[in-house]
C-alpha cells in the first residue's frame, strides 16, 4: 500500500462544507480584503502564541522580510542565521539589503550551535540574528539564545515557520519572543488553502510597524508614512485557517502521536530518530532521522521501492546553494553540511492512520534485515 510523505487532505467530517458554505457566503457579499474574519484571525493567533500582537501577511518569507524592517535592519547591517534552514530565512536578509552570515548547526537538536553563534556575534558584530525552530521543536538552548542576544544588543528574530502549537516549559515558543513569524503555507501545521503568514511580538511599535509595513505603509488609506509594500493577507484565507483553528488541538493530538510512536518504534529498528530537546512539547510537524552517508541513498531507494513517501529538510547548507555564493560562513565543523546529507524524514501527518504506519515501519523493517 503507497503511504504519502503528507496528505493535506484528511479534513474533520464536515470541514469542506463550512469551507465551501463560507467561500459561498463571503463571494456573494465581495468580503475579499481585510473585515471580521482577517480581525478575528489575528484574535485568534494572539491567543495561541500567548503574545499581545499578530500581524497577518500574504506569506511566510514576507512575514521574515516585515520583521526585519520592522527592527531597522537594512543596508549594511550584518545579520547571523543557521547554515542548515529553508532558503527563505537567507533571502529575506538579501532582500531587504543586510549582509547574511551563516553559522553551523549541531547534531543534537539540530538546531543553530550557541557556542558557534556566541564566536560569530564576537566576530561580526551583527545587528540582527535569526534563530529558527526546525522540525517542530527548537534549540535546546533557546533561553540562552535569547538572553545572549539581549546582553549583546544583538535584535533576535524567530524564524517559527515550523513551530505553530509547539510549547517550551507549559508556553507556547513565541510568548516571550522580541518578534518572531510564522508561515500558513499548506503543508504547515496550521496552514491556508494558498499563502499566508503572520508576525507576532509583544512590542506595540514593532506590530505597529509591522502593520505598516504588510499595508503599503499606510497611516492612512492615502497616507504613507513609510515604503511598504501589499502583503496583505486576504479574507478568504484568514476564514479557512479561522476553520481550521477550530480544529488545531485535535490536529496536533493526531500529529504528536504519530511523533511519538515513529520515537517509540524506530530506535528498535536501530533508526537514530530525533526527539524533540528536553523542556518541549513538539507540534508533530516533522520525523527527523539520521543515517549514515551510505545507508540514505539506500534507504532512499528501498522506500520508492515500496511506494513510501519521504523528505529529505533540507538538503544542502545555505552556504552551498548557488544563490549564496560568496557568502560568509562562520564554523569549521561543517555539521549543517552533515545534517543535510544525512537526514531523512518518513511521512508524518494529522490524521494518519494505523495501517499506513505499519506500511511505513515494515518498509523501514525490511530494508534493515
Amino acid at each position: 500500500m503507497p503511504v504519502p510523505f503528507i496528505d493535506i487532505k484528511r479534513f474533520e467530517p464536515g470541514f469542506l462544507d463550512k469551507w465551501n458554505s463560507k467561500v459561498q457566503e463571503m463571494s456573494a457579499n465581495a468580503q475579499f480584503i481585510g473585515g471580521a474574519e482577517v480581525t478575528s484571525l489575528e484574535t485568534r493567533l494572539a491567543e495561541h502564541t500567548e503574545t499581545k500582537y499578530a500581524i497577518s501577511c500574504a506569506n511566510g518569507t514576507d512575514a521574515l522580510q516585515i520583521a526585519l524592517r520592522a527592527l531597522g535592519v537594512g543596508k549594511g547591517d550584518k545579520v547571523l542565521l543557521p547554515d542548515s534552514t529553508f532558503w527563505a530565512t537567507y533571502e529575506c536578509v538579501v532582500n531587504v539589503g543586510a549582509d547574511p552570515v551563516t553559522v553551523d548547526a549541531n547534531e543534537v537538536d539540530l538546531q543553530m550551535d550557541f557556542d558557534t553563534f556566541c564566536q560569530a556575534v564576537e566576530k561580526y558584530k551583527p545587528k540582527a540574528a535569526i534563530l529558527v525552530h526546525l522540525y517542530g521543536w527548537g534549540s535546546s538552548k533557546i533561553l540562552d539564545f535569547r538572553r545572549f542576544c539581549k546582553d549583546k544588543n544583538v535584535l533576535l528574530l524567530e524564524d517559527g515557520a515550523q513551530c505553530f502549537g509547539v510549547k517550551y516549559k507549559g508556553e507556547s515558543i513565541y510568548k516571550d519572543v522580541l518578534i518572531s513569524t510564522t508561515s500558513f503555507y499548506p503543508a504547515k501545521v496550521l496552514g491556508a488553502a494558498g499563502d499566508g503568514g503572520a508576525v507576532f511580538t509583544n512590542d506595540e511599535g514593532l506590530a505597529n510597524m509591522s502593520r505598516q509595513l504588510a499595508n503599503h505603509g499606510r497611516t492612512s488609506h492615502y497616507g504613507h508614512g513609510s515604503v511598504g509594500w501589499n502583503s496583505r493577507l486576504d479574507s478568504l484565507q484568514a476564514a479557512f485557517l479561522n476553520l481550521s483553528l477550530d480544529h488545531i488541538d485535535a490536529r496536533l493530538e493526531s500529529r504528536r502521536s504519530i511523533a511519538k510512536r515513529y520515537q517509540e518504534e524506530l530506535p528498535k529498528l536501530g533508526i537514530n530518530v530525533i526527539k524533540a530537546p528536553e523542556g518541549y512539547t513538539e507540534n508533530g510537524y516533522c520525523n527527523a532521522n539520521i543515517f549514515s552517508l551510505e545507508e540514505r541513498p539506500r534507504l532512499e531507494a528501498h522506500l520508492k521501492e515500496k511506494g513510501i513517501g519521504f523528505g529529505i529538510i533540507y538538503p544542502g547548507a545555505m552556504s552551498d546553494q548557488p544563490g549564496a555564493k560568496g557568502c560568509e560562513k562562520f564554523g569549521d565543523k561543517d555539521i549543517a553540511r552533515k545534517i543535510c546529507a544525512s537526514i531523512l524524514n518518513l511521512p508524518l501527518y494529522a490524521y494518519m492512520k494505523e495501517d499506513e504506519l505499519q506500511e511505513v515501519l515494515s518498509a523501514v523493517k525490511s530494508f534493515n534485515k
